[in-house]
């Protein structure tokens, strides 16, 4: 079973990788530098088996409650989970290239910034909607 600890640890790494990122990237010449490739690639990495981990070690005890409401909370956050999988797939597609390769292919900086910041608000909600509500109302069934 995963802990809440782990879970909250992914959610603050995350949530720094966002912060440099988002810093770091602003800069068109730090975009091509291996380092920052690096921690783009951890960056989505990192979502990717947060989301993973959360997918398969939360809903359950929510979807097995009696109550309606709770079940309504699971459903979302799972429909939410297809949906952040989904933006994560368009931007990798379009922003990184083939696997084996660290770099990031931007052609248009701004147009990069515009969608990587709508991925870091959308991730970093997510964080915040888990914390706030999915875990209080897992621990609440414990």
């Amino acid at each position: 079973m995963i802990t809440y600890t782990k879970l909250n640890e992914q959610n603050h790494r995350i949530t720094e990788l966002s912060n440099v990122l988002r810093f770091l990237l602003k800069d068109r010449s730090m975009c091509d530098t291996e380092s920052c490739c690096t921690l783009f690639n951890n960056y989505m990495t990192q979502v990717h088996e947060h989301i993973e981990m959360v997918d398969k070690s939360m809903y359950s005890d929510l979807l097995a409650s009696p109550d309606e409401k709770v079940n309504n909370v699971a459903k979302n956050f799972m429909s939410g989970s297809v949906e952040v999988k989904k933006i994560l797939q368009k931007f990798n597609k379009q922003w990184c290239p083939s696997r084996g390769s660290n770099d990031l292919k931007i052609k248009d900086h701004q147009q990069f910034l515009d969608d990587m910041d709508k991925l870091f608000d959308i991730v970093l909600q997510r964080i915040q909607d888990e914390t706030e509500h999915l875990y209080p109302l897992v621990r609440s069934l414990s």
